[in-house]
C-alpha cells in the first residue's frame, strides 16, 4: 500500500417494451456522451476511485472490476480516511494502490477516468481537479450542491475538453423507462403537468438524518442529495429546462424535534426508549467501513438523528415551471409510514399514473402499477412492466452497462452528461434558496450554460 499523505481536502437498454406500445421509427439513437471511443478500443481504461465509503465501494468497486474487466482496470483508490481505504483495498482482487492525497494518486497512477463518490459538497472540487489533471470523470449524483460549484464545473469542462458523466440510476428503473417510452410515442399527447410525490419511510427516510446528509453544508438538503434523482427523471421526461421555482420546507420530525438526544446510538442512554435506536454492531459492513475507522476522521455512522445541528428538511414541496410550459408539483416526505412514489403525468390526450411501493402496511400482489388513461376513447389499462433483478430493481447494473459498454444503443437517452447533472442540482438548489428567501427563484439567475 502507498504511504498516506495529509489530504488536500475532504447502460444494456431496458429492452422490455409495453405490450401495446412500440418505440417509433422516428426515434434517433443518441450517441454516448462520454468515453465511447476509448471503451471501444482494445485498450482497457484505467479507473481511479475517489471516495471509498459504502456507495463508492459497493457500486463502483469490485463489481465493476469483475463485470467489466475487459474494458477497465482499477488502478488507484483514494479516501481521506486511511483505515477505510485500506479496508476497501482488501475487497478488490487486484489490490489497487491506496492514497489519501488526490493529486498524488492521479499523478502516480495516470488514470483515464476518475470516479467521484465522496460527500456531496466535495464532488465539485474533485471533478474539476480531475479534469484539470487530464482525466474524464464519472460522478455520483448530485453533481454539486451550490450554484457556484455547478458553474465552476461547467467552465472547467469547457476549458479542459474533458467529459463528465453523472450516475442517475433512477433513469434506469424499468417503470421509469416505460414512462419515457409512452411520452416519446405520444401516448398522452402534449404534456401539461406532472405531480410527483416521493415518500421515504421511518427506516430509509430516517437514515439520511443519521448520516452526514443531515447537515446542509454536506448535502445541500434532500432537495439536492435525494431529489436530484427525481428532478433528473422529470427533466428527462419533459425534455426541457426548468425556468422558475418556488418551494417550502420544514424540519418536523427529526433534529431538535426529538424527545431524546445523544451524539450517537452506541453512546445513548435511551436505547430502550428511542424508536430510532440502531445497533450498528449488527451490520458487518458498517462496522468495517465506519466504526473501525472513526479515529481517523471522527465520523459517526450511527449519529443521533435527534441531534440539534441537523438543519435540513424532512417535509418539502416544490413548484416548477419549465421553459416549454410544463408544470411540476413535487413533494418529499422523509417521515412516512410507507416507502414509494405516486406520480401522475397529465397531457392533451390522457394521463399516466405510476404507483411504486417498496414498504407498505397492506398486502399487495404487485409493488408497481403503471396505468394509461386516455381521453378519447375514454379508456384505462394497466400496462405490463418487465422488472429486473439486482440493486435498485436492476437500475444499478443497467446504469453501469450504459457507461462501460458504449456499444449499447441508447434510443431514449439514458446516458447523462454534465448538463443533466447541473440542471438537476440547480433545480434543488433553487428550491432551497426559495425556502430560505421566501421568494420564487429563476433558474437563469443561478446558472449560465452558454
Amino acid at each position: 500500500m502507498e504511504e498516506h499523505d495529509s489530504v488536500n481536502s475532504r447502460r444494456d437498454f431496458l429492452k422490455g417494451s409495453l405490450a401495446t406500445i412500440t418505440v417509433g421509427a422516428s426515434l434517433t439513437t443518441i450517441a454516448p456522451e462520454v468515453f465511447a471511443d476509448e471503451l471501444q478500443s482494445s485498450k482497457r481504461l484505467r479507473l481511479a476511485l475517489m471516495g471509498t465509503g459504502g456507495r463508492g465501494i459497493f457500486m463502483w468497486g469490485p463489481s465493476v472490476e469483475k463485470e467489466f474487466s475487459d474494458k477497465v482496470e482499477m488502478v488507484g483508490l483514494c479516501d481521506i480516511n486511511a483505515k477505510r481505504v485500506s479496508y476497501a483495498q482488501s475487497l478488490f482482487a487486484s489490490s489497487p494502490p491506496t492514497y489519501a492525497d488526490f493529486d498524488k494518486m492521479i499523478r502516480a497512477r495516470n488514470p483515464d477516468i476518475v470516479i467521484v463518490a465522496t460527500v456531496d459538497s466535495t464532488h465539485a472540487q474533485y471533478v474539476i481537479r480531475a479534469m484539470e489533471l487530464g482525466c474524464d470523470v464519472i460522478c455520483e449524483k448530485p453533481l454539486a450542491t451550490t450554484a457556484e460549484d455547478c458553474q465552476a464545473i461547467h467552465e472547467a469542462e469547457k476549458r479542459t475538453g474533458r467529459k463528465v458523466t453523472v450516475t442517475f440510476n433512477a433513469r434506469h428503473f424499468s417503470e421509469k423507462t416505460k414512462v419515457k417510452e409512452l411520452l416519446v410515442n405520444n401516448a398522452i399527447g402534449e404534456l401539461y403537468s406532472i405531480d410527483y410525490a416521493e415518500m421515504r419511510d421511518l427506516a430509509h427516510g430516517a437514515s439520511y438524518f443519521r448520516r452526514w446528509h443531515g447537515i446542509k453544508a454536506n448535502s445541500g438538503t434532500l432537495l439536492v442529495h435525494k431529489a436530484s434523482h427525481h428532478f433528473d427523471q422529470v427533466n428527462w421526461w419533459v425534455g426541457s429546462t426548468p425556468d422558475q421555482v418556488s418551494a417550502f420546507g420544514e424540519l418536523r420530525k427529526y433534529g431538535s424535534n426529538g424527545p431524546y438526544r445523544s451524539t450517537h446510538c452506541r453512546a445513548c442512554t435511551h436505547k430502550t426508549d428511542c424508536p430510532f435506536y440502531w445497533d450498528i454492531t449488527q451490520d458487518e459492513n458498517a462496522m468495517k467501513l465506519y466504526v473501525d475507522c472513526e479515529e481517523e476522521d471522527g465520523y459517526l455512522r450511527d449519529a443521533c438523528l435527534y441531534r440539534k445541528e441537523i438543519d435540513i428538511y424532512d417535509a418539502m414541496t416544490v413548484q416548477c415551471r419549465y421553459k416549454n410550459g410544463v408544470l411540476l408539483t413535487y413533494s418529499l416526505n422523509a417521515a412516512s409510514p410507507i416507502e414509494g412514489q405516486i406520480i401522475t403525468l397529465n397531457g392533451s390526450k390522457g394521463r399516466i399514473e405510476l404507483r411504486v411501493f417498496h414498504q407498505q402496511p397492506w398486502k399487495s400482489e404487485t409493488s408497481t402499477e403503471l396505468r394509461l388513461v386516455t381521453n378519447s376513447p375514454r379508456n384505462s389499462q394497466i400496462l405490463p412492466i418487465a422488472m429486473k433483478e439486482g440493486e435498485h430493481g436492476g437500475a444499478d447494473r443497467s446504469l453501469k452497462r450504459y457507461i462501460f459498454r458504449p456499444e449499447t444503443l441508447d434510443p431514449l437517452g439514458h446516458r447523462a452528461g454534465s448538463n443533466a447533472g447541473i440542471i438537476s442540482s440547480i433545480l434543488g438548489i433553487a428550491a432551497y434558496k426559495s425556502i430560505e428567501t421566501g421568494q420564487s427563484v429563476g433558474i437563469d439567475e443561478l446558472i449560465d450554460l452558454s
